[in-house]
């Protein structure tokens, strides 16, 4: 849950910042973009490597920095680093405003909005993974965590790929 809860804090500050105009900002620099989508691929690799790593290790096994504010440090720089997430608020979002209201507050509702929804639904699937615990620390487990992990390096390959202007 502590992941969840950085996950939301970091789409509540990427919303902010859209509604504030910093991810349009982001989107009209190239620099900023490739930046931003460079570190975040970059952050997927890392996590894949740490996934396979420490595969074998049972759940709940941690090294000092595995503990609440690790995962939630690390739900938090998942999404700040995320061109997809600033991408949704300056996409989709704008689509549902309307303009002869007051921008920054319906950008802030909607964004708080998202974010409620998204971590609703990201609430329940730990609480599922939470509920399987038993099975994913046996040896499938293992091999289950190091499929993931490959999961996660292919998501940083599309995400390289899918991002790219």
């Amino acid at each position: 849950m502590a992941a969840t809860l950085g996950i939301a804090l970091g789409l509540m500050l990427v919303g902010a910042g859209a509604a504030l105009g910093l991810a349009t900002l982001i989107a009209s620099s190239r620099f900023s973009y490739e930046a931003l989508r460079w570190a975040g691929v970059l952050y997927l690799f890392w996590l894949a490597w740490e996934g396979w790593r420490d595969a074998k290790e049972a759940p709940g096994d941690t090294k000092g920095e595995d503990d609440d504010a690790g995962y939630f440090w690390r739900g938090l720089l998942t999404n700040l680093l995320n061109p997809k997430a600033t991408a949704f608020y300056v996409v989709v979002l704008p689509a549902f405003i309307d303009p002869s209201g007051p921008l920054l507050v319906q950008s802030l509702i909607l964004s708080a909005t998202y974010v409620g929804v998204a971590t609703l639904i990201h609430a329940v699937i730990v609480l599922a993974a939470g509920a399987t615990a038993g099975f994913v620390g046996s040896n499938l487990g293992v091999w289950i965590r190091q499929v993931l992990a490959l999961a996660l390096a292919a998501l940083a390959i599309w995400f390289a790929l899918a991002t790219a202007r």
